[in-house]
Order: structure tokens, then sequence, then C-alpha cells
């Protein structure tokens, strides 16, 4: 290696690894420690080691037994897939696939059933085993066995317990066995399965206790990374190979910034593994809040996945400081290197402007980075590529890959393979910074994709005639994949027809925006002008610059408003970006534009830093665009309230009986999500025999509360109970299921989470309004008996408000504006009632019940 120049290549540092099976790494798991703790809706479940040992144990022997008939694949390996959701059965799962002597295979439940059968025909996985949330007619096809998790456990609770012998495993396994494979987007577009050795993964976890080390109060670390994502090994095995707790997030946490940040903050979670559009999101929901200084325990944050921006690692640093030990590492990789090859460390946020771009860094220990032109020969800026012992052994039956080549520039064994990136990068001031890819694949949200695959799917769609898959946005660490079509003369298609039919073929980060065209431009070769189709998408979507965007309709604006309309138009424009849907207008609605929470709170951000507020109840109650741009006003400290003082809360009486009634069944036999799926059984007529058959108890209890307008008619009402002091009502029909349901989902909460006792829990039963009240006047009803109903709570020295939304407009104001904690975040459509009857079936997946609670002081 001595003719190599300086420049051209870079070492990490040599050290011993005692690479080995990582259950024999994990020999004494017999402690009475915490190991799992997983939370949904039936449970709180906590999983001491000593548990998780002896139910790996005996789960491992009959899975075997399932095994071992079908025998190794093409590649010697057994491999056992795991179709599951993150569970602590999940991880029971995986360890006794490992205890086996098998190497574990993840797949997404929600992956389409195209590449489930492409991952199954060819990895010939010698058994599957899947959750309730996976559909087994997925596997039959495949010809694999396939068992449930639920079903395997039953088998194995009457065997030992103690750990098997390697007589009792499917084969030996050592170092070099493969312990994990993990499927991605290949070079040719097809997904190939990388399959990692227990070297790699040692390598690569014995790197991060060295230098990462976990702190003596380090209790508790999370699981949040999807398990088919290679970032997810080292979350799940760091933690439980040092005897920590090892915390599983559900997806629905991991995607809300709020909920996420509640959890690392119960939970002092000191490190978090994440991307960068993750980052951005959290960051801008601390933005929100500085007085309450969240996540400042949180002392290391590794972004992997994508590109790290100088100017979120610059956000970051403003928002915790150079002071107190924050870090922020870059992590550089890819499921063939074990995730992760290079490091970068920013400690300071001076580092941030050092150079061009955030380092990808200095490799890992045992690990070379070499810098070489088309040639194979080395280069001062030019193709990575990595030896050392964090590569994988190859791809799932594929004796040689050209990914993966004999080292021609070391003699040492350790390096003896080399495997090409596809990455451009170039070393400055000793450290390496990235510069694009050589070939069609991306990164959007920390997953690789595969244009090639992506715009075969796209062609493959009945009646487009051509295609052309671009990523835009790569270098702001926003990407975006783009299809561009043509239609075939006799086809009637649109961009939302082409997307829905390609959630049949791609996984949803894959799935691209759709834009049709007349004709694909072409270079005076021949080739498809690319840069030309992202300069035509930029100039009709990104308007930042542009004076009047072409997009917006200031139509009905009247002239004082007119700059104010401006910044809220161009401010949701900047926030929606090239995913707005419409026009943006005072008729539009936000939400109908492309818009969701998360985007509600960009926005409301983005508008505060240009001089202009907004109580975020105002914005999420809106029902156009007219609405928001009524309530922006110029000054942080100025609020409204002029609707405070149209409205008196008082004790219900017995004189608002018919209103309450007629209330009841304006706002949910009429407009409640839960009863769309039930109307047909459902009269309106038995809301008021449920509020008769309880309003005695209702009035006894005197903790309900109505809002009266300036004329004392009520307008909105809460009803209230004793959670531990409610009466018995007799239902039929509909409704006895819809409160069936609502049982169902708040009983594990209430009777396993709550404080015990009458007295201690306030029940928000109901709440409803009138049906003639404005959007926003709704709002503000929810807010007041909210409110109300908190100061009873107090007064009657209650520990706490529970109650269940099941509406967006009320999960939002309870969670964003009224500081509710989410215990149970459901879905509905996964409901099953005791007669068998999934009820709820129709409804989509993005429609959830939430129940929450509200501490009082």
């Amino acid at each position: 290696m001595g003719s190599l120049p300086p420049e051209s290549v870079v070492s990490g540092a040599r050290t011993s690894v005692p690479a080995a099976p990582l259950i024999k790494h994990m020999q004494q798991m017999d402690s009475d420690r915490i190991a799992l703790i997983y939370s949904d809706e039936t449970c709180r479940k906590q999983i001491s080691y000593a548990e998780l040992e002896a139910k790996t144990n005996a789960i491992s022997r009959a899975l075997t037994a399932h095994a071992r008939s079908r025998g190794t694949n093409r590649d010697n390996d057994f491999v056992i897939a795991v179709c599951m959701q993150p569970t602590h059965k999940t991880i029971m799962a995986l360890l006794s696939t490992w205890k086996a002597g098998a190497a574990y295979l993840p797949i997404e439940p929600s992956f389409p059933q195209g590449r489930i059968s492409h991952i199954l025909k060819d990895s010939e996985p010698s058994l599957v085993i899947y959750d309730h949330t996976a559909n087994p007619t997925m596997f039959s096809s495949s010809g694999v066995p396939s068992i449930s998790f639920e079903e395997l456990a039953l088998e194995a609770s009457v065997l030992p317990t103690h750990r098997p012998t390697e007589q009792e495993m499917l084969i030996e396994t050592d170092a070099d066995s493969i312990a994990i494979i993990l499927y991605t987007s290949g070079s040719t577009g097809i997904p190939k399965g990388v399959r990692l050795p227990y070297t790699a993964i040692c390598n690569r976890l014995w790197w991060q206790f060295r230098t990462f080390p976990f702190s003596d109060d380090e209790i508790t670390c999370v699981w949040k990374t999807a398990l088919t994502f290679v970032d997810s090994v080292c979350e799940i095995w760091g933690p439980l190979l040092h005897g920590r707790t090892l915390l599983i997030l559900s997806k629905e946490t991991t995607r809300d910034p709020q909920k996420l940040v509640r959890v690392l903050t119960e939970y002092q979670i000191k490190r978090l593994v994440l991307v960068p559009t993750l980052l951005r999101s959290i960051l801008l929901y601390v933005s929100l809040n500085p007085s309450e200084r969240l996540l400042q325990h949180l002392k290391l944050w590794v972004c992997s996945g994508e590109t790290l921006s100088k100017e979120l690692a610059t956000q970051f640093f403003q928002s915790f400081g150079d002071e107190n030990g924050y870090k922020l590492a870059n992590f550089y990789g890819s499921t063939e290197v074990m995730g992760d090859v290079t490091y970068y460390i920013l400690e300071q946020s001076a580092q941030v402007n050092m150079f061009p771009s955030i380092p990808i860094g200095s490799p890992l220990n045992n690990c070379r980075v070499y810098i070489l032109d088309e040639h194979r020969s080395p280069a001062d800026s030019g193709e990575l590529w990595v030896a050392g012992r964090n590569l994988a052994a190859g791809y799932v039956g594929v004796a040689h890959d050209t990914r993966f080549e004999d080292n021609p520039h070391a003699a040492h064994p350790d390096f003896a393979r080399i495997y090409r990136t596809g990455d451009f990068g170039y070393l400055h001031k000793g450290v390496i910074l990235y510069s694009g890819r050589t070939d069609s694949q991306v990164k959007i949200r920390g997953h690789r994709v595969d244009l090639q695959e992506v715009e075969r799917a796209v062609t493959a769609v009945q009646g487009v005639e051509k295609g052309v898959v671009l990523c835009y946005g790569l270098a702001s660490g926003n990407p975006e994949i783009l299809a561009f079509v043509t239609i075939k003369p006799d086809a009637r298609l649109s961009n939302h027809h082409i997307e829905t039919a390609l959630k049949s073929a791609l996984t949803s980060y894959m799935i691209p925006q759709v834009i049709i065209i007349d004709t694909i431009p072409l270079l005076v070769n021949g080739k498809v002008d690319r840069q030309g189709l992202l300069k035509m998408y930029e100039n009709t979507n990104n308007n930042d610059d542009a004076e009047i965007p072409l997009d917006i309709d200031y139509s009905g604006v009247s002239p004082q408003d007119l700059e104010a309309a401006r910044v809220l138009f161009e401010t949701v424009g900047e926030v929606l970006g090239r995913s707005a849907r419409g026009t943006l207008s005072v008729r539009a609605n936000f939400y109908e534009l492309g818009g969701n929470s998360l985007n509600s709170i960009y926005t409301i951000t983005r508008l505060r830093d240009k001089g202009y507020y907004i109580e975020i109840s105002d914005f999420l109650g809106a029902a156009n665009l007219r609405e928001v741009l009524s309530h922006l006003n110029t000054s942080p400290d100025t609020s409204d309230d002029s609707e405070h003082t149209k409205y008196t809360i008082q004790p219900m009486r017995d004189e608002h009986k018919d209103h309450v009634i007629e209330m009841i069944v304006s706002s949910f036999y009429e407009k409640a999500e839960l009863e769309q799926f039930v109307r047909d059984q459902i009269a309106p007529r038995d809301y008021a025999l449920c509020i008769s058959a309880c309003w005695h108890a209702l009035r006894a209890a005197a903790l309900s509360v109505v809002l009266e307008d300036k004329s004392g008619t009520p307008i909105a009402v809460a009803l209230n109970f004793d959670a531990r002091d409610e009466p018995e009502i007799e239902l039929g029909g509909g409704l006895a299921k819809i409160m069936t349901f609502l049982e169902y989902v708040e009983g594990s909460v209430r009777d396993t989470m709550l404080p015990e006792g009458k007295g201690t829990i306030l029940h928000s039963f109901m709440m409803a309004t009138d049906a003639n009240l404005s959007a926003r006047e709704n709002v503000e009803a929810i807010r007041l008996l909210e409110h109300g109903t908190e100061k009873i709570a107090r007064e009657r020295r209650f520990r706490g408000i529970f109650t269940t939304n099941t509406s967006p407009l009320t999960q939002q104001l309870g969670r964003d504006v009224l500081g509710f904690q989410t215990l149970l975040d459901y879905q509905i459509n996964q409901y099953i009632d005791p007669n068998g009857e999934r009820i709820f079936g129709r409804a989509p997946d993005d429609m959830r019940a939430i129940v929450c609670w509200k501490p009082v002081d």
C-alpha cells in the first residue's frame, strides 16, 4: 500500500474485537433487570432479562423443529423471515432465531405483495414468523412454511428453558456465520439481500462501545428504527449487550415529534439515532416551546441515512448551544458496510463552517476508505471504496458481484475484499467529504431507493406511455422523488390515479409525485434532458424567489390584508413545496392542499419568523386560508379575547337537558367519526335514550358543564363522570357497539396506567357543540369546555382528566394546545368486537382513537 498517495486512502484505528455470535456475548441474561418495555392498546409490558432468556431458549427449540426439515438456502444459510411490527415479541423472535442457529430476515408487514413474494423467493427462508398485522396468505403462494408468533410461543410453553446446546441448533454458528439478511434496492433496480456476518456486526458494535460508551446513569435506550433498516441492528443489540433497558417505540410515536419528545423526556433518553428529516421536525417542535428547555438530557444525536446539511446543523446548535456536551454526529455508510463506515462529530457551532459541507468524516475501527478514479487508481477526488471488517459477506444467491472485489491496494487479509459504494467523495483537511452518487440510487428518509425500480413501476401502470423518475432536493437535505410521465392518446389518467396504482407495487417512501407532461424533452444526442425536467419543475413549483408565484390567487383579498396574505400564501407554499395540491387562495383549505399536523406547526413557526403570529387553535380550526388570514397579527402578545366575552361556563342544570340532547345528536349522530360505520344501526333517538338513562347520574355527580351565549342559550356541553363511579347503561344496536369499543380502548389504560380509587380520575365522557357554530367558534367552545372541566377537576381534587378523541380536530387541540398526554394511539380499523366482527374495517389506517390524560396540579 506504500504506493498509494496519502490523500487517496483513510484508515481507522486497528483494534481487537471479540467477534463471535452475539448470543455468546449474552450468556449472563438471568438478571431481574428490565430488558424490554413495550406499551400498546392492551397492555404495558415489561420483560426482565431472566424472562427474555428463558422464553427465547424455549421458542428457539420450537422454531428449530419447524425449520429443520426445509433446510438451508442456496448459500447454505438457515434463514428465518420475521414479518412483525415492533413489539417485545419481535425481539423474542429475533433472539430465538439466533439461538436456533439461523439468520433473521425482517419483512415489513405493509410491504406490497410483489415485494414480499420476491424477497421470499430470492432468500428461500426455512420459515416465516408473523404477527396479527401480517396477512398469512401473502406467504402461502411462495411455498414457505409460516407460523404466527403466538402459535410458536404456545408450542414453546412446554419446552425446556435452558440455553440450547449446539447439537439442538439448526447449525453450529461461528464468527463468520450470517446473522442478518436485509433487503435493499440493488444497483440493478431489483431488491437484493445483503448477508451480514457476526464479524461485521461485532466490529460495528464494539467501535460504538469504545467511541460512545454508555454512562452509568444511562438506564434506558430506544428502538425506533424500522427493523428492515440497518440502523435497527445497533439500536437493538447495543443496549441489550450492555444490560440496558430497551424501550420499543411504535411508528406512530416516531412520526409525531410531540409524542416522540414526550417519550424521550419521560425516560431521560441520552442518545438517539435519526435521519435528518426527523431531526428537523424535532427541532421545529422544540423551537415552539423554548421556555420548556426540552431534551436537555439527550446529549448524543446521530444522523445517518441522508445528507446532513449545514443549515440543519446550525439549527441544532441554535437550539442546544455550544455548552454542556451536546454532540451531533454525522454517520455515513450503507447496509453492505453494516450501516456506518465513517463518522464525524460536531461539538461546537464553529465546526459547521470549517468545511464546504458537513464531512462524513473518518473510518471506523478496522475499516479503510479508498478514493479511486474510474480505472481503480488512487485519486484526489473520486469514487469511495471500502475495505475492512464492516463488510457484508455479499448478496443472497450471488457468488460474485461487481460491487465486491479483490482489493489490489492491500495485502493484509483484513482488507482483502473491497466494496464499491457508488458514492463520490474527496479528502479535505484530513476528513472525507461526500459529493454525490454515481448511479440512480438515492436516500429517502434514510431508506435507499433505486430510481430505476421506481421508473419500472411507473411505466408499468396501464395507460402510461413513457416515464422518467428523478430525485429533486438532495443537496438541501429534503429529497423528493418525481415521476415525469406522458400518457397514451387513448388513456384518461390523472396524477392521482397513477400514484394510487403505484401503492400496490412500491413501498410508501418510494412512491413519487407524478407530473404529467406532453412530451419528454431530449438532448441533441437523443438522451433525456434530465436537468431540463428538474429546471422545469423548479420554475413551476418553487416560487421562493418569484414576486408573484404562479400558483397563488389573490382574488378576494382586501387591500389592507394584501401584505399579510402574501406572507401567508408564500409561507404555505414554502412549507408544502412541490407536494401542494391546488392553488393557494383564501378559499383553499390547508389540509386539502396537502398539509398535516406537522406542516401546520412548521407553517406557524415560519410565520413567526416573518413577524406574523396566530394561535395554534385558530390555525387548526380554520376552514380555509381566509380564516387563517383573519387571525394573523403582528404582535406576539396580541390575542383576541372577544370570544371569551361571548360565552360563560355554567354547571349543567335540568333545564339544559333538551339542548344537551340536541347538541349530542348533532355532534355524534350527524358528524362523529365512528358513527359513519354503523349509521344504519343507529337512530337519533338512541342518543336521547342514552342521555336520559344517565341524566340523573350526571346531575348527581355535578361534574358536567355547559357553555352559554349572551342570551343564556347553551351552545356547548361537556358531560363528565368520575371514572370509577360511572353508571351502567343498557344500550342496543350500533350505539352499544361504539360504547363497547370505547370501553375496550379506555379500559386497559384506565385500569393499568391511571390512579386507583374514586375521586381520582375525571372522565370527559362526551363533548358536543351547537351545529350553528362557525369553525373558529367551535374550536373556541371546545377550549372553554376543557378549561371549565379542568377547573372542576382541580376544585374537586381529581388527579387528572381522562378522555378519548376520535376527531382529528380535538386530537390536535388536545395534543398541541391543551396539554393532554397520549396514553394510547389506536388504529380503529384493527378493532374486532366480541362477536368477531371488524365493525370499523372500512376505516382508513390513519383514523385513530387517541386515549389521553391530563394531570391536574
